[in-house]
């Protein structure tokens, strides 16, 4: 598995797990067999319910002797409910907890949108913190804690800027690592990906796939279908693989790390092959003609009458 290095001198492997949508009763299987096969990168979130379970199938993989916990790399991510540098310890303690691990490889800030601790999802106005009441620079200031605590080895933002990183990187004194942003044929963002290059900071993709499964209330009705694309099925063709094993092969080749949520067994293995796969300088051409700049998640939902947020301002755009 190829890997993406760290100043200190650690190593994630470039394709992992992802567990976002993956249901209760399902996700500790999916990390299992993941894990049996070869993964051994899980990505996972507060936010998504589901890392008692996912924490259950590492210690459980573990003691059979399959891994070694200092063989995995386990991200999660700090919600928006818990911003601000007095909150963040005790968030990644709980993920901790529930994830049954001593510390973390990565922790991110999910969203740099600070919600009220009694929020989860925004209902109006009301359940938002002010963004200046609330600066990133202080979360930012949290997260720097946890790594001086031993509680991550790494931090990293998600869903940001090159505008809020720019701000960012002005006041840290621990850069962050990674950012982990929506990034797949039809939403390339060649100017962050080039900026987090310059800046030393890796990048994920999520929704790699076009996150098909994605819940409705994200979903708009006319969203184009990644795995239909025409030249993203040709590609796949010529190749004798299939179109998702291109849209990861893609993103690896280019190195950027990629995290595709599956529960299915012969998902996962064809997945995890797609790293090894290797796409002609033609097919990444083809590919990178694509470009719509066209988000399959806008971040409206956080768009409330009255609140602090546009999709302008989340994304820093005219």
């Amino acid at each position: 598995m190829k890997t993406l290095a760290y100043l200190n001198g650690d190593k994630m492997p470039i394709l992992g797990l992802g567990t976002w949508k993956s249901a209760p009763g399902q996700v500790g299987d999916a990390v299992r067999e993941a894990i049996r096969i070869g993964y051994r990168h899980i990505d996972c979130a507060m936010l998504y319910g589901n890392e008692v379970e996912i924490g259950d199938a590492i210690r459980e993989a573990i003691k059979e002797g399959q891994v070694t916990r200092k063989e995995l790399w386990i991200s999660s991510k700090l919600w928006c409910n818990s911003h601000g540098r007095d909150n963040v310890e005790s968030a990644l303690k709980k993920s901790l907890h529930d994830l049954g691990l001593a510390y973390l490889d990565l922790y991110l800030i999910h969203w740099p949108i600070p919600l009220k601790p009694s929020a989860v999802f925004p209902s109006s106005a009301a359940d938002f913190e002010q963004p200046a009441e609330v600066p990133i620079r202080s979360t930012w200031e949290g997260m720097e804690a946890a790594v001086n605590a031993g509680l991550t080895r790494h931090i990293g933002v998600s869903n940001f800027s090159v505008k809020k990183l720019r701000d960012l990187l002005t006041h840290c004194k621990i850069k962050p690592e990674v950012n982990q942003v929506e990034l797949h044929p039809l939403l390339q963002q060649p100017e962050l990906v080039a900026y987090c290059a310059s800046q030393g900071i890796h990048m994920t993709a999520w929704a790699p796939l076009g996150s098909s499964d994605r819940p409705d209330f994200v979903k708009a009705p006319d969203a184009p279908t990644l795995l239909d694309n025409p030249v993203i099925q040709s590609i796949a063709q010529g190749r004798a693989c299939t179109p998702a094993q291109v849209l990861l092969a893609w993103h690896v080749q280019r190195g950027i790390s990629v995290i595709p949520k599956s529960v299915n067994p012969s998902r996962l293995n064809e997945n995890l092959a797609a790293a090894e796969i290797e796409l002609s300088q033609e097919d990444m051409q083809r590919i990178a003609d694509l470009d719509q700049n066209h988000r399959l998640i806008d971040g409206s939902f956080w768009v409330m009458e009255g609140g602090p947020w546009t999709v302008q301002t989340i994304w820093d755009t005219p």
